[in-house]
C-alpha cells in the first residue's frame, strides 16, 4: 500500500507544499530509504523515526520502506519532515486506520527519540501557505500552535507526541483543535530600558531622531567619544510608532524562519533593534549562505539597524547596504535558487570624525593629520552617504547640562508626536503599499511633496551651492514632508525645507 500526505518546505521566507509518499516492498533488504534531494538532517530522520515509533508502542515492518519527497528537484532540509515521514509509514502499514483526506491536512514536526515533538522554524510561513492552498487542518508540535494560530481560518491540532497523534487519527482519543484567529497587538512601552528623559542636552540630535522615527529616514551621527551617540541610538525604539498587524506579521515571519522567535512570544509586537558588531561579515549583514538565510538588514525590517563605530566596518561590507537602503529588500542568488528577503529598516549609524575621535572637540587636541582624517572618513563611500537623509554632529556635553537635575522631554511625549505624524502618513498612503514618507517613489513624491515658488527657489540654490545629487534632491523633499507632518501642516513650507537642508552635508 502506498500512502500520501502533505508537508512543507521553507524557501527563503516562503513555504512550498511537499508531498510525502511511503511504499513498503517485501522483496528487498529491510530499511528506510529517503529520496527527493534530502539533506543530512532529513537523512538522519530515519534513526529518529525508528526510535520514536518503537517508543510509541508500535513497530516498523520488516520490509524495505521507500520515502519519496516530491517535487524531487526541490532540496529538502531540516528536521520538520520527521512527523510526516513517520505518519506516512504508519499509514502504509495500516497502523493508522482512519481514512482522512490527506489533501486537506498538513504535517510538520521534529521527533525526539521517545516520540515527543520538538518545535520547528518557519511555522508562520507554513500556516500562511497552507491557508492559501486550501488546506484545512495543520498537525504540528504544541509549542508551535500559538504561532500558527496567528493565521485565521485553520484548524490547528497541537501535538505533544507521536502516540497522541495516532490515537487522534484512529479516533480513540480526539485532540481539541485550536482555531486560527485574528490577533490584537499589545505593546508595553514601559519595558524599554532607555528613555529620552535621561539624556542630558543633545537637543538637535533628539530632534533628528524624532524626524527619523516619524518618516523612516536614515541617520548618521558624528562626534567625539563619550558624547552620547550610542545612548541616543539605543533610545530610538522608545519613540518609534506602534506597528500595525501587517507589519508585526512580516517581522514575526522573518524571526520564525531565522529561528529567533521566542517560544513564549508567538507574535512580535515591538519594532526590532539590531546592533551587529563592526567585525560582522557581508553574509551576516545582508543574508546568504548555501541555503539563503535572512541577515541583519532583514532582521531589522520595520525597525532599526544600528551600526556603531561606522567607519570601523570594512568598506566592502558596508557597500552591501546600498541596494537594501534604496529598494527595501535583498535578493540573494545561489546555484540552488534565488531568495528575496524584505529589508525596510531605519539605518542609524554612529561614527567618530577621525581616528582618534577628537577633531571636532574644541577642548581636546587631535593628533591626526589631515590626510589621516580624510582617509578615515573615506571608509564610507559617497554613494552610501548619499542614501542617508540626516547627518548631524553630536558635540561633547558641557558640565552644566550633565549635572542638571531636571529631566529632559520623555520618550512618551516624543512618541506622541511621532504617532500623530504617522497617522497623517497612514491616511495619505491608504491606497498605496507603503507606510512611511521615506518609502515614496517618484510618482508619489510628485503627488504628495508639492512646493511653492519660494521653496522652489530655495531648493534650486541649495542644489547648486551644495552640489547635491538627484537622489539627494528627492530625499530632501521626502524629509521636508516628514518635518511638515510633525508640524501638522498639509503643505511643505520654507521653514520645513530649510530644516531638511541643514541635515544635508555639502559635497566638496
Amino acid at each position: 500500500m502506498i500512502s500520501k500526505l502533505y508537508s512543507a518546505a521553507l524557501i527563503g521566507l516562503d513555504s512550498e507544499l511537499i508531498e510525502v509518499e511511503a511504499d513498503l516492498i517485501s522483496s528487498y533488504t529491510p530499511g528506510i530509504f529517503i529520496v527527493g534531494l534530502p539533506d543530512k538532517a532529513v537523512e538522519e530522520s530515519k534513526e529518529r523515526i525508528r526510535s520514536a515509533i518503537k517508543n510509541s508502542r508500535l513497530s516498523l515492518p520488516r520490509k524495505r520502506i521507500v520515502i519519496n519527497l516530491a517535487p524531487a528537484d526541490l532540496k529538502k532540509q531540516g528536521p520538520a519532515y520527521d512527523l510526516p515521514i513517520a505518519v506516512s509509514i504508519l499509514l502504509a502499514q495500516e497502523e493508522i486506520k482512519f481514512n482522512f483526506d490527506y489533501q486537506k491536512c498538513l504535517f510538520v514536526g521534529e521527533l525526539a527519540l521517545d516520540g515527543r515533538l520538538r518545535n520547528v522554524n518557519g511555522i508562520l510561513s507554513v500556516a500562511s501557505m497552507a491557508k492559501d492552498r486550501g488546506i484545512k487542518t495543520l498537525f504540528l508540535p504544541k509549542i508551535n500552535a500559538a504561532e500558527a494560530s496567528l493565521i485565521p481560518g485553520l484548524s490547528i491540532i497541537p501535538l505533544n507526541n507521536l502516540e497522541e497523534l495516532i490515537l487522534h487519527l484512529n479516533q480513540d482519543k480526539k485532540i481539541k483543535p485550536l482555531t486560527g484567529r485574528k490577533s490584537k497587538l499589545k505593546i508595553d512601552f514601559d519595558n524599554y530600558h532607555y528613555d529620552m528623559a535621561y539624556i542630558k542636552g543633545q537637543e538637535q540630535a533628539k530632534r533628528a531622531l524624532e524626524i527619523a522615527a516619524a518618516g523612516g529616514h536614515n541617520l548618521v551621527m558624528s562626534g567625539p567619544p563619550g558624547s552620547g551617540k550610542t545612548l541616543l541610538a539605543r533610545t530610538m525604539p522608545s519613540i518609534l510608532p506602534t506597528m500595525n498587524l501587517d507589519e508585526a506579521l512580516e517581522v514575526t515571519k522573518i524571526y520564525s524562519v531565522a529561528g529567533l522567535l521566542p517560544l513564549s512570544q508567538p507574535l512580535l509586537t515591538s519594532r526590532p533593534f539590531r546592533n551587529p558588531h563592526h567585525s560582522a561579515s557581508a553574509v551576516s549583514l545582508v543574508g546568504g549562505g548555501s541555503w539563503p538565510r535572512p541577515g541583519e538588514v532583514s532582521l531589522s525590517h520595520r525597525g532599526v539597524l544600528f551600526l556603531d563605530e561606522f567607519c570601523e566596518f570594512p568598506r566592502s561590507v558596508l557597500e552591501n547596504l546600498r541596494q537594501p537602503l534604496e529598494d527595501g529588500f535583498v535578493t540573494i542568488s545561489r546555484a540552488a535558487g534565488t531568495s528575496r528577503f524584505p529589508a525596510r529598516f531605519i539605518l542609524v549609524a554612529a561614527m567618530n570624525p577621525c581616528p582618534c575621535g577628537y577633531s571636532t572637540d574644541p577642548s581636546h587636541d587631535c593628533g591626526c593629520t589631515p590626510f589621516q582624517i580624510i582617509n578615515y572618513q573615506r571608509k564610507i563611500s559617497g554613494p552610501l552617504m548619499d542614501r542617508i537623509d540626516l547627518h548631524i554632529d553630536v558635540p561633547k556635553i558641557k558640565f552644566d547640562k550633565l549635572s542638571a537635575e531636571k529631566l529632559a522631554e520623555p520618550s512618551k511625549t516624543i512618541r506622541g508626536r511621532v504617532e500623530q505624524a504617522c497617522q497623517l502618513q497612514k491616511k495619505r498612503f491608504a491606497d498605496q503599499k507603503i507606510f512611511f514618507n521615506s518609502e515614496m517613489q517618484s510618482q508619489q513624491i510628485k503627488k504628495f511633496c508639492q512646493i511653492d515658488s519660494a521653496c522652489q527657489k530655495m531648493l534650486k540654490d541649495a542644489v547648486e551651492k551644495m552640489r547635491l545629487s538627484a537622489r539627494a534632491y528627492f530625499r530632501i523633499l521626502k524629509l521636508s514632508r516628514t518635518i511638515a507632518d510633525l508640524a501638522g501642516n498639509g503643505q511643505i513650507k520654507v521653514e520645513h525645507l530649510a530644516e531638511a537642508l541643514q541635515y544635508r552635508p555639502r559635497v566638496d
